[in-house]
């Protein structure tokens, strides 16, 4: 199945800092967009505009990364999902962390994004290794549940029913309704109160 994510490898980029917050994710006054599309370019705004060109999602070496890797309580705040859409918007496929707060957990999961948690010292270890060697690839493995960077590896940990979720594409429920789409159709034709026009 399409919608089956087992793995997510590439570059990483490290962001540090506990309790980012979704408002500086991406600032309010960019969630007046009717689509997500351009979200990418105004991720961290705020934070970027305060660290001109230092901040790492500008940086020259992180450019392309597909693995953002962060510390406690990260997309805590308000529940926009317009968040993990310019985290996706930019280019990020999997995001490592000491933890995440819960509903940016679910509107992550629900784009088929995997949030997965490792210890204060794996996290670190990633964010150093990252900033020493920004060429170099992490793979994150959810059918192992490890991360791996050259020689290390060390678990990652994800709830099972989001793992199984994103290991076995049941995350994309757009999915789910478009591949059953003729016993939708077979159903709803039984049904009195549907005219089925298709």
């Amino acid at each position: 199945m399409v919608s089956q994510v087992k793995a997510v490898s590439g570059r990483a980029i490290p962001l540090t800092g506990n309790d980012i917050d979704t408002d500086r994710i991406i600032p309010a006054r960019f969630l007046r967009c009717v689509t997500f599309d351009g979200l990418g370019q105004n991720v961290f705004a705020d934070d970027r505009t305060q660290r001109t060109g230092q901040h790492p999602f500008d940086l020259p070496q992180y450019q392309e990364a597909k693995i953002l890797v962060v510390n406690g309580n990260f997309g805590c705040g308000s529940s926009r999902e317009h968040a993990p859409q310019a985290i996706a918007k930019w280019g990020i496929k999997a995001i490592v962390g000491e933890s995440f707060a819960e509903i940016f957990f679910g509107n992550c999961l629900a784009m088929g994004i995997p949030c997965v948690t490792a210890t204060v010292e794996v996290v670190k270890k990633l964010q150093d290794a990252i900033a020493t060697d920004p060429q170099g690839t992490i793979t994150l493995d959810l059918e192992t549940n490890q991360v791996a960077w050259g020689d290390f590896s060390a678990p990652i940990t994800m709830n099972e029913g989001a793992r199984s979720m994103l290991v076995s594409g049941t995350w994309d429920a757009c999915g789910q309704l478009v591949a059953q789409a003729d016993q939708i159709r077979a159903i709803a034709v039984q049904l009195p109160y549907i005219q089925w026009s298709r």
